[in-house]
């Protein structure tokens, strides 16, 4: 591929632009909006590959049945939507066999039923590598749900839970497999990694308290959040000594490391934010931080010692 990812997506949306009236929000979010009925039906599909976002040596068979739906489902989440309907598509390699596709199925179901997800169909084909494309369709009401695209300079940016788990886990995935000493902290970073949480019901509360804009951190907080001021027409200015790091995270895998799917909000003020805070913890125990606020232009990061240096783009991107 001798583009980038966004570069692809961008050039896939202009193929794909249509005047549908229909059409709420379409190709280039999180997910897409249309009208259906009384309210709004929300669309979104992922897909979990062998070699890329799972390794069958290290990861179980239900494991990535479950992130294959939980990391859809964020996607729903990051638009304030309520997940309800989805399909599945799966690809399985010589090197599975129907055992192992079962427990696949069954650590998908598991997800669904925590997540209030009716799995209603897809298709089975085989293929070099195993893969699981997970198609969602969600529900909002009308002129409820929450893009990328309404920030506004002096917005406050927060995050949820803590950031750089799930890169932590993948990288010490193989410890455990090998019976090394692990600590809890990475035990919990490995469960992240191998099992993230969707913030479904976060978002809930978020959105009741005014956030303007949201994206699920699914490639990195760097990345996904210079994505939400590209589509505002924004700046920001990150504050990096706030940033929420996991206890088991490396130098930079908070910034830079993908899959946590933790939530991204701009908040319109300080107050929104706290009274978002605290509902959170109330409700699920769940911490809401402050790291930055929304400018006019320009991305920017500030340090502990208040030195201020460009905001760089770092994060997982398929075809870099």
């Amino acid at each position: 591929m001798d583009i980038t990812e966004d570069e692809l997506l961008a050039a896939i949306r202009r193929v794909l632009s249509v005047s549908d009236p229909a059409i709420v929000v379409p190709v280039g979010d999180d997910a897409a909006v249309v009208r259906a009925g009384a309210g709004n039906l929300v669309l979104t599909t992922d897909t979990v590959v062998e070699g890329v976002h799972v390794d069958l040596a290290t990861a179980t068979p239900r494991d990535i049945g479950y992130k294959a739906v939980a990391a859809t489902v964020s996607d729903l989440a990051a638009m304030a939507a309520s997940p309800r309907f989805a399909l599945s598509s799966l690809t399985l390699s010589a090197d599975v066999d129907a055992a192992w596709t079962m427990e696949l199925f069954g650590g998908m179901r598991e997800a669904c039923d925590e997540f209030a997800v009716s799995l209603v169909g897809g298709n089975v084909s085989s293929a070099p590598v195993v893969s699981v494309t997970v198609m969602l369709t969600g529900e909002v009401a009308p002129g409820r749900a929450i893009t990328r695209a309404g920030a506004v300079p002096g917005d406050v940016v927060v995050v949820t839970g803590s950031l750089g788990g799930a890169a932590a886990g993948l990288r010490r995935t193989r410890d455990a497999v090998h019976g090394r000493n692990v600590t809890d902290e990475v035990r919990d970073a490995i469960r992240r990694h191998q099992r993230p949480t969707p913030r479904v019901g976060e978002a809930q509360v978020i959105a009741r308290h005014g956030a303007t804009a949201m994206i699920d951190v699914s490639d990195g907080l760097a990345i996904d959040v210079t994505r939400l001021c590209e589509a505002s027409g924004v700046g920001v200015r990150l504050d990096l000594g706030t940033i929420p790091v996991h206890p088991a995270a490396a130098e930079g895998e908070a910034l830079g490391g993908g899959e946590d799917y933790e939530l991204i909000a701009t908040m319109p003020s300080d107050a929104a934010a706290s009274e978002a805070a605290a509902e959170l913890r109330e409700m699920f125990g769940v911490p809401l931080t402050t790291i930055g606020r929304i400018t006019a232009s320009g991305l920017a990061s500030v340090d502990q010692t208040g030195t201020s240096r460009p905001l760089e783009r770092r994060g997982w991107d398929h075809f870099a």
